[in-house]
Parts: structure tokens; sequence; C-alpha cells
């Protein structure tokens, strides 16, 4: 996906994202609606751990030190007394990662957030991942084991985080392994388009917007050709929904479609529709445009942004955005958190 500037994760999600989260092509290449399946992996079982505690809650891991870890290994640690995973559904994830020479912590996201950024779908996941989360119901954990070698950026990123931390080795004693327990502690079910309604007097001088049969959107050709942009954001919702309001710093799970000011109507340099699948992420992430043009919108809204090169990319070309690019998107507010 093109939109994130950057992808600020926890110690957990860094180790995460080249194992479980499927790395989104740039813009407009034709290989972002699929993995590579050179990366995919392969779970092996692991043995020897322990987990305590009410399910759903924070687990209390345990085993003895040191542990020897596996890359590409898991182990499930308590079976969860909630609803199955369904295909399609965004999954919220507590993560503990622990030092497996140690039994110790390094970092944890009980104590701020769950990640909701995943969701379940073959198209987002590796299918090690997909299998293994369709054989999971909501309070679930299981244990993933992660080695430096599967993982070298990541590794990095988390020595990084736990350098910080009260429980972090010192230099002659990095952690070169880990292990991951992730617990899913709530799944829900989104929507694959807005369901608003029809906004009346939309601004009869913007870009013209047809929808297919299944929600995805598309531009009129000479509309997009002839635009003029003033050089100021433009926000006009076209479908308007009635969910809750959307904030500068929500994560937001949406559909959208974007497209070069003046370029060709039938090339959109990305699209969610292409891949298959709803993208999450926060608002935080993103070029200025998306966030101020979201902000205080309602899930369930459809929104069409035209935004002008000092809140997109600037003079910075994108692969298929060309520098000092005007882009133009529509956007399907389906969740916000």
């Amino acid at each position: 996906m093109h939109i994130p500037r950057t992808l600020a994760r926890t110690a957990g999600a860094l180790l995460m994202s080249t194992a479980l989260v499927l790395t989104t092509a740039a813009c407009g290449s034709s290989s972002s609606s699929s993995s590579s399946s050179s990366n995919d992996i392969t779970f092996t079982q692991m043995t020897g751990l322990k987990a305590e505690g009410a399910l759903g809650q924070k687990p209390t891991i345990t085993f003895t030190t040191p542990f020897k870890v596996t890359n590409n290994s898991y182990e499930m640690l308590q079976t969860g007394d909630g609803a199955e995973l369904k295909d399609g559904q965004k999954l919220c994830i507590q993560q503990i990662v622990l030092d497996p020479k140690t039994g110790k912590e390094v970092s944890s996201t009980w104590e701020t957030a769950a990640d909701c950024t995943t969701t379940l779908s073959e198209k987002n996941l590796q299918p090690a991942f997909y299998k293994l989360f369709k054989s999971m119901k909501v309070n679930s954990t299981v244990a993933i084991g992660v080695t430096s070698e599967g993982s070298k950026s990541s590794t990095s990123s988390s020595q990084s985080s736990s350098s910080s931390s009260s429980n972090s080795s010192n230099s002659e004693n990095e952690v070169t392994a880990y292990i991951m327990g992730l617990t899913i502690v709530s799944a829900k079910t989104i929507p694959t388009r807005a369901d608003g309604k029809a906004v009346d007097g939309i601004d009869s001088s913007l870009p013209k917007i047809t929808l297919a049969k299944d929600g995805e959107p598309n531009i009129d050709a000479t509309d997009l050709k002839d635009y003029k942009s003033d050089g100021q954001l433009k926000v006009q919702t076209l479908l308007q929904g009635t969910g809750a309001d959307v904030t500068q710093n929500s994560t937001v799970t949406v559909q959208y479609k974007g497209w070069v000011l003046g370029g060709d109507a039938s090339k959109p340099f990305d699209s969610s529709w292409s891949r298959g699948s709803s993208a999450t992420f926060s608002l935080q992430q993103v070029v200025k445009g998306w966030t101020q043009g979201l902000t205080g919108q309602k899930v369930g809204s459809q929104v069409l942004l035209i935004i002008p090169p000092d809140l997109g990319y600037g003079s910075t070309a994108q692969n298929n955005i060309p520098a000092n690019s005007t882009l133009v998107f529509v956007v399907d507010i389906l969740d916000a958190q």
C-alpha cells in the first residue's frame, strides 16, 4: 500500500512484519495484489511453553531457560472461549515479546492498546499464518518463535526498543531470538463497502464518480483530465455514514482507489479494490491530505479527496506518481478506532 509514510509498530509487531503481514508493493504495481511465494514460511511445532491466566487477559508465559528457538515455530498455549475466526474479520491482537535466554519480557502491548491492523484474509496474510489463525477462536493465545535469521530488521528494531527497558540485555548478551505471545482479543466483521446515504447537492465542478455493483468507484475520464485544481484540499462526502466519528489519531479500515489528476482514469496508481481486501492503518501514518480530509468524517461514509502536492508527496516522485502531482482518492470508511 502506498499511503503510509512510515509504519511505526511495537517491537512485537515489528517482528511480525516479515512473517505475518504481507509486504504490499508500491502504488500501481501489479504485484501489490499477491504475496511473494519466495517469502512464504512454513511453521514447525514448538513445545515446552506454558501460559497461565484468564482467557483473553494478559497471560503469564513460562519456559525453562535458556530456551532454544527455531525460526517460524509455534505452540498453541490457550484455546479461546470466544467465537471462531472468519474470513474478512479485523483481528485485534495483544502481544508479549519474551527473551528466550532469560524468560523476561522485552515488550508488551497489553499496557497500551491492541494492534487491530490485521485482516483475516488469504490476500493479507502469509498462508501459514492464515491457516493458523483460521484454526483459532477469540481469546486464544499462541506462541511464535522468531530468530534474527528470519527477521534481521525486526531484530534490530526490537533490540533498540529493548535497550531502553530495565530488562534489556547488555551488548555482550544481545537477544538474537524472541518468543512472541499473541492473544486474539477480538474479531470484528468489517463491511466491504461504504453503506452511507447518497449526499444531495454534490459540487458539480468536481470529477464525477460512479460505482460498480460491488461498490468499486470509477472516475469520469474527461473530468480527471480536465479538472483544474486550485491548490487547495477538496473534501466531498459522496455517501454519508452514521457511524463513529473519525479523528486525526484514528486507526481506520478503508477501501480506496487513487488517481493522478490529469492522468489516465483506467490506470489508478493504487487500489485496495484490485487487491481484493480493505486496508487498515493509522491516520498518523498517511499523507496529510488523508489525515485532514478524513478527520471529522463518519464510519460508513464515502469521501472524494483531491489532494494538492504539498499535502501529498510534494516534489518527490513515487513510482507511478510523478513529482508535484495532485492526487484524487475515493475512500470508503469501513471502521475507525
